[in-house]
């Protein structure tokens, strides 16, 4: 057992919890409770950490699992005490179990692919966002409407943040993403390449976002929480759509307005089917 905050590498997750340079060095990320392990496959988890609490009163899949990576040869598997599980997790009350998971990585063609039922891509394509709230919230709603893929910007805050992480409730591990240092250029490559059409959520939209066919292949731009797209990216997409308000709101949060103009491409396209 591991009881000292000292420890090695006790200090070495800690870093993986707060520093971005560490996670991107070493390539791993952070995932707390046992639902979060439960989702990660068994082949990226590189380190486990729980408690006796835990381990006392683990039951029935979960037990089993705690087992399975306990008899892991390739897993790091170790108890620790409850002061150094407080130190290494990001949540104030710690569930218990804690994991170091490798990351993963995607190619556009990976996002951009038919589903196996035939739809075509639907992706996100963010700039600038940094409330990790929203981010987190934009991957797991963004599972729920059917998005293929997200790409960020490289000014984002960081997808491994564990407040992302935890935000995402475990469409990290099944939606695929990457990075761009160019909007504009991902956007052209997207048409170019990939005859996939994009949409900018924008104020000055000059069509409503229900009006515009999303069947096809489809990329939302959705920009910064308080200063939107930049004209750069915005201009790049060949369509600015506006989602109409009624009242006094001048604007829409990101994660909502993602929320919105994906799901009603999920609604164009279940109808394709009825």
């Amino acid at each position: 057992m591991i009881s000292s905050t000292n420890n090695a590498r006790v200090k070495k997750v800690c870093e993986y919890a707060k520093k971005v340079k560490a996670r991107r060095e070493d390539k791993v990320f952070l995932v707390e409770g046992i639902r979060m392990v439960r989702e990660a496959k068994l082949s990226d988890i590189r380190e486990v950490y729980v408690t006796t609490h835990f381990l006392d009163n683990a039951k029935g899949k979960d037990r089993d699992l705690v087992f399975e990576i306990m008899n892991n040869k390739d897993i790091f598997f170790e108890e620790v005490s409850d002061d150094v599980m407080k130190k290494m997790a990001d949540t104030q009350t710690p569930q218990g179990i804690l994991a170091v998971v490798r990351q993963k990585k995607w190619t556009l063609d990976d996002m951009t692919a038919k589903t196996s039922d035939g739809r075509e891509p639907l992706l996100l394509i963010l700039e600038n966002i940094q409330d990790p709230g929203n981010l987190g919230n934009m991957f797991r709603t963004g599972e729920g409407a059917g998005v293929t893929g997200i790409i960020m910007s490289s000014d984002m805050a960081d997808v491994y943040n564990p407040k992302v992480v935890r935000s995402t409730m475990g469409a990290i591990f099944r939606v695929p993403f990457c990075y761009t240092d160019s909007v504009p250029g991902i956007v052209k490559e997207l048409h170019e390449k990939y005859n996939i059409v994009s949409y900018a959520a924008h104020l000055k939209g000059t069509k409503n976002y229900d009006e515009v066919e999303l069947t096809r292949g489809s990329a939302f731009l959705i920009g910064n929480e308080g200063n939107g797209l930049t004209k750069e990216a915005a201009d790049a997409a060949g369509e600015y759509l506006l989602i109409p308000m009624l009242g006094e709101v001048e604007s829409m949060n990101a994660a909502t307005a993602a929320a919105i103009l994906t799901f009603e491409a999920a609604r164009q396209r279940r109808n394709m089917t009825k």
